[in-house]
C-alpha cells in the first residue's frame, strides 16, 4: 500500500463532499452509480456509507461533462464511455483547458471594454 505523502490529498471523500465538488445533488450521484457500471465507490457495509476515491471523482466529472455539458443521453454517455476509455480522458482535459482559456478571454475583453 502506497503512503500518502501529500497531507492535503484525502484518500476517500463522502458523497456530500463529491456532490459539492461537482455541483450536483447526492441523489444524482446515487442514480449515476446505477446507470454507469464503471462508477462503483467503496461502501462501508455497516451503514452503506460511500467512499469516493480520486479515480471515482474523475469518472463522475467525465459523466457530468458528457451528460450536463455536452447533452448526451445516459445510454449514449454509457456507450461513449465504454468505447472511448482512453480518448475520453484526453478530450476532457482539452475541454477543461478550452473552457479556462474562454474564461480568461472573457475577463480580458471586459477589462479592455472598461478602458474605453
Amino acid at each position: 500500500m502506497a503512503l500518502n505523502t501529500d497531507k492535503n490529498t484525502k484518500l476517500y471523500y463522502s458523497i456530500k463532499e463529491v456532490a459539492g465538488m461537482i455541483g450536483v445533488n447526492e441523489s444524482l450521484l446515487r442514480y449515476w452509480e446505477k446507470e454507469f457500471p464503471h462508477l462503483r465507490p467503496k461502501t462501508i457495509s455497516t451503514n452503506n456509507v460511500r467512499q469516493y476515491t480520486e479515480k471515482d471523482i474523475e469518472q463522475i466529472r467525465l459523466i457530468y461533462n458528457l451528460v450536463k455539458v455536452r447533452g448526451f443521453k445516459l445510454a449514449a454517455a454509457r456507450k461513449y464511455l465504454n468505447e472511448n476509455r482512453g480518448g475520453l480522458d484526453r478530450s476532457n482535459d482539452v475541454l477543461e483547458t478550452l473552457m479556462s482559456v474562454r474564461d480568461q478571454l472573457k475577463l480580458l475583453k471586459r477589462q479592455l471594454e472598461s478602458l474605453t
